[in-house]
């Protein structure tokens, strides 16, 4: 007895100082922000669905933005350079004008540059209608794009309508937990946050289980179950932090096995292996034959 209440001691020591050492990557069921969200509740569903939409119509408006810029860019690069042609065109122009008032002295000489530059001008000219025709071309390209093009104003209008239809959901889905939960007695709230529990609405069987913790009805038991909730979500750090109160709660319960051994695995899983490693060997000790002893000692060997 005396080992054993030692053991007990260690345990719950070990809990209150090194279970907060761990620095977990956490995702949860709910969560909107996940890269993959699960256990979203159907309003929840609505909300992601309307912010996929909004980040589609986004990428499509920045896209739109940028092809606008690039083909605005070609058509001034195309206006300058008929610009630049146009004024050689009209110096070559006065040039031959001017040929051909002057006298000159070789006859050929002369003749064979006019020719030079009556080629030219034709050339340039032939330049400039070809540059007109790719102009008209991005000009239209410009005007099917600015047809489906999402204004900043109808962006913001839409940003500010999914999150004033995110606000009214939230605060109604608050509003009915509230209003439910108040109106039950402690014991069938712990019915209530069970039943929740085997359906695996983990979101609703955790604000139950807080709403126990509130009421001081059996909060060591709500400690524990909402850590394994964490547990099963994968936040290992909520989940320590609930088993940890838990434990010096009430260290004498029927799940402490259990709850010893997914405290081991959390920590295991958030680089803790010092600490994992004392606590699988805790477990190993103090519920010899037990399944949490036999799956603490598989870990340990690994």
């Amino acid at each position: 007895m005396k080992y054993t209440a030692i053991v007990t001691l260690l345990i719950v020591a070990t809990l209150q100082t090194n279970l907060l050492a761990a620095e977990p990557s956490a995702f949860g069921a709910g969560d909107l922000s996940s890269p993959e969200p699960y256990g979203l509740t159907s309003s929840e569903k609505v909300i992601l669905e309307t912010k996929d939409k909004l980040k589609k119509v986004a990428q499509k408006s920045n896209s739109q933005a940028s092809q606008l810029d690039s083909l605005r860019e070609r058509i001034d690069g195309l206006q300058s350079i008929v610009e630049s042609i146009s004024r050689k065109t009209h110096n070559n122009k006065i040039n031959l004008d001017r040929l051909k008032k002057e006298e000159q002295t070789s006859f050929e000489n002369s003749n064979e540059y006019q020719q030079r530059l009556s080629d030219s001008i034709q050339e340039n000219s032939q330049k400039i209608e070809e540059l007109n025709k790719s102009i008209l071309l991005l000009s239209a390209s410009v005007d099917e794009i600015s047809k489906n093009y999402v204004t900043k104003d109808e962006y913001n209008a839409l940003v500010k309508s999914v999150n004033d239809f995110k606000d009214l959901v939230a605060s109604e889905l608050k509003s009915k937990k509230k209003t439910k939960s108040s109106k039950l007695s402690g014991a069938a709230l712990y019915n209530l946050a069970k039943k929740n529990y085997d359906r695996k609405y983990y979101t609703q069987a955790i604000a139950n289980y807080e709403e126990l913790i509130k009421r001081k009805y059996k909060p060591a038991y709500a400690h524990y179950m909402i850590g394994e909730m964490y547990y099963k979500r994968k936040n290992y750090a909520k989940a320590i932090s609930y088993f940890k109160k838990s434990a010096s709660l009430y260290s004498k319960a029927s799940y402490m096995p259990q709850l010893m051994l997914h405290s081991a695995i959390s920590m295991d899983r958030t680089g803790d292996k010092a600490d994992a490693k004392s606590f699988y060997k805790a477990i190993i000790v103090k519920y010899k034959g037990s399944k949490a002893a036999i799956e603490a000692k598989k870990r340990l060997s690994k």
